[in-house]
């Protein structure tokens, strides 16, 4: 029980951190983290990208999946369900998205996307140099990634969310790489 008090003080210390994060900073660090994205997806050549829909002050990553549906790249973005399920549909148009649980918005369409992904591109709160990251809690991540072993996964975080160690459960994962400059 411990373990939960601590992820859920972290939890609170990090979205304070973020929300103190001066908006000109921000949108330049973001621009650049966009730009890391870009040059990863080049480099690898990939061809199907799952990532997360910004929401609130989590790095707006809205330029990467711009470049991703003017460059071909399947765009897959999960509508969140109860009991920690994802339905993972496909993005056609940065603006066509509606309201979905949490906060969160998702693709407006109904096109369900089942095959394998070339990257997942997940948010946090906190991440460790052993490539844990602290979720919000929900568990959704971590039971989707699961399930896409041979996906490049990588976690974007802001500096100031590294910890010395993430406090882990059993169902905690490993992402593949952080992405994270400093500034």
């Amino acid at each position: 029980m411990e373990i939960l008090k601590i992820k859920k003080a972290l939890r609170k210390q990090m979205f304070q951190k973020r929300a103190e994060f001066p908006l000109s900073k921000k949108l330049s660090y973001d621009l650049d983290i966009c730009e890391k994205l870009k040059q990863l997806v080049l480099k690898e050549n990939y061809k199907t990208v799952h990532l997360y829909l910004p929401m609130g002050n989590e790095i707006d990553i809205t330029p990467f999946i711009e470049f991703c549906l003017a460059n071909k790249v399947i765009v897959v973005a999960p509508k969140t369900f109860p009991k920690r399920k994802l339905q993972n549909l496909v993005l056609n148009a940065i603006d066509a998205v509606e309201a979905g649980v949490f906060g969160t918005t998702h693709p407006a369409n109904t096109v369900e996307y089942v095959g394998n992904y070339d990257l997942i591109v997940v948010p946090g709160l906190a991440f460790d140099n052993n490539n844990y990251r602290l979720g919000y809690g929900g568990g959704y991540y971590d039971n989707f990634i699961v399930n896409h072993p041979k996906a490049n996964k990588v976690g974007l975080f802001y500096p100031f969310q590294e910890v010395n160690q993430v406090p882990i459960e059993a169902h905690d994962l490993l992402l593949d790489q952080v992405l994270t400059i400093s500034f």
